[in-house]
């Protein structure tokens, strides 16, 4: 089956030489002009990728993005950003609103596409959540559930609960928090989280690591700002508190 690529972009010419250079490579492509309107796309069918640029009409980019993480139907879908935007605190709110890569324009179209198919190569969340229910119904093996420090996390579903409450997370963030949370106590340098979770298969740096955390901690940590169980170790990277954890506990 060809992937499904919508492309969010208020330019026609490079919105047609995006979809041109997309459909070379096999995908099929369908392109809007404004973040309404892609929103409402989002929300009716399964994409595959999600090509959106930030300055777009109707609702922008950071908004769309963010929108679409909330929802239910690609809330899983891999977003690559673009912008003419070539600073660092630009790409940074890029990916804090929930883009998995950022490009600036201009931009060369065989990195775009290369970028593209990176993305492509990822598993989707909501796939390996059928695939387990499959199993389950199959008459697999019981569902491994990870429960530490009242954090409970279902690998084979990819459901995340805190305190006996739902917290939605992306695939990023989810596979951080069971890396960190099944080795606990054991710090991780940006670098090997960096390899862990994006697979070396995309155009990422360590800052997007740190980013990647920030979200993270949002979602689970009662204040985030004094977080108690994902923890920075200065100077090294990042580790989940350990099983010894006290309620009083401080980074």
């Amino acid at each position: 089956m060809r992937a499904r690529v919508l492309v969010v972009e208020d330019e026609p010419n490079i919105r047609e030489l995006i979809c041109l250079h997309l459909g070379h490579e096999g995908y099929t492509c369908e392109a809007v002009g404004d973040g309404q309107r892609a929103l409402a796309r989002a929300e009716q069918d399964r994409f595959d990728l999600l090509v959106l640029d930030v300055m777009v009409p109707g609702l922008d980019g950071l908004s769309l993005c963010r929108a679409v993480r909330n929802g239910r139907v690609n809330h899983d879908v891999p977003i690559l950003m673009l912008t003419a935007r070539k600073g660092e605190a630009d790409k940074v709110v890029g990916l804090e609103s929930g883009a998995d890569d950022y490009l600036t324009k201009p931009f060369g179209v065989r990195e775009l596409v290369a970028r593209a198919r990176a993305l492509l190569r990822r598993p989707r969340q909501s796939v390996d959540r059928l695939a387990a229910d499959a199993g389950a119904a199959a008459g697999a093996s019981s569902p491994s559930v990870v429960r530490i420090h009242g954090i409970e996390i279902d690998e084979p579903r990819r459901q995340v609960r805190v305190a006996g409450r739902s917290v939605e997370v992306t695939d990023q963030e989810f596979r951080l928090l069971h890396l960190l949370a099944t080795h606990a106590g054991i710090v991780f340098s940006r670098e090997a989280l960096l390899t862990r979770i994006w697979r070396s298969d995309t155009f990422v740096t360590v800052r997007s690591v740190d980013t990647l955390v920030k979200r993270l901690r949002r979602r689970i940590e009662t204040d985030p700002g004094v977080p108690r169980f994902l923890l920075t170790v200065w100077g090294v990277g990042y580790k989940f508190a350990d099983i010894q954890i006290s309620d009083n506990l401080k980074p």
